[in-house]
């Protein structure tokens, strides 16, 4: 009985040390040193370099790259995500007209009657930097440089001049006339009457009238065009002895962003009346009595009876 439990248990040794030995004897997983998870299998022959694949870093929170999981846990923890600041809003580009230092110019009252309650001429000067000028002639792609500008069928020639009294530069682009000016420059508006008859002249500077500052009007006063004469428009009116003077400013310091809206920055306007029970005759009249036709209703044939 003991010589057959002896028998069995060398039997079990011998089969062990068999199974040991074997070609497909699983390596052992051994960590290498100063590792962060990844390891290599301690094996014979050829497979011994070769690399386990590592152990996967823990996982951030969605939408935030891994090396920044640690700080997006803290904003998490926090209680809210990272909010992005807004932009701050653009500001416009090109020239506006400041309200600026005070200037000598004395006006009196003079007794004017209109002729008639519109005007029989107008004008409209718009004005920028050369950039915004040059910008907007190369997208109409044709325009023409010149100085002064005529209206009224030349009745009135119009220039805006610099404070050495020089026309600055005025481009035709398409239908408009864009007078080219620089930030900081002083200028004045400058009428010529090449008439013998007077004339009323209502300005407008950014949309506002440059003697009451009000939104500009047909119905406000102007100043009076003597025959043959020139008339220096220096600024804003603040009294019945000095003016404001027009400088050319960035649009938010501009005399109509300051005291109310920029909407209308960039434009002069000028509207001429004539004098009630002078002799003056428009040429736009001129025109009309030109090209008067004596048979203005001259059909070729005559035309069919209606139809009842």
């Amino acid at each position: 009985m003991v010589r057959s439990k002896l028998g069995l248990l060398l039997g079990m040794l011998l089969c062990l040390a068999g199974c040991g030995g074997g070609s497909g004897a699983r390596p052992a997983y051994v960590p290498e040193t100063g590792s962060s998870g990844g390891g290599r299998y301690a094996t014979s022959g050829a497979m011994a370099d070769a690399e386990a694949s590592p152990v996967s870093p823990q996982a951030s929170p969605a939408g935030y790259p891994a090396q920044d999981a640690p700080k997006a846990a803290a904003e998490s923890s926090r209680g809210g995500a990272r909010v992005e600041a807004a932009p701050p809003p653009r500001e416009r580009q090109g020239l506006g007209t400041e309200w600026g230092e005070a200037r000598a110019s004395r006006v009196h009252d003079v007794a004017f009657v209109r002729e008639s309650g519109a005007p029989f001429a107008t004008a409209t000067l718009h004005y920028n930097d050369r950039r915004g000028v040059e910008a907007l002639a190369d997208y109409h792609a044709r325009h023409e440089s010149y100085r002064d500008i005529p209206t009224g069928g030349g009745a009135v020639s119009i220039s805006v001049r610099d404070e050495s009294g020089d026309p600055l530069e005025a481009v035709k682009v398409a239908n408009r006339t864009f007078v080219v000016g620089e930030s900081g420059q002083r200028y004045t508006i400058v009428l010529t009457n090449r008439t013998s008859h007077r004339f009323e002249a209502v300005t407008t500077v950014d949309g506002l009238d440059v003697v009451n500052g009000k939104p500009g009007s047909f119905d406000n006063r102007g100043y009076v065009l003597m025959p043959w004469a020139t008339l220096e428009i220096e600024g804003f009116r603040e009294s019945s002895s000095r003016v404001a003077a027009f400088r050319f400013a960035a649009v938010r310091d501009s005399y109509a962003a300051q005291t109310g809206s920029a909407r209308n920055v960039g434009v002069i306007g000028i509207a001429l009346f004539g004098e009630r029970g002078d002799a003056f005759v428009p040429e736009s009249e001129l025109r009309l009595r030109d090209t008067a036709s004596p048979f203005p209703a001259d059909p070729r044939y005559a035309p069919p009876p209606p139809r009842r």
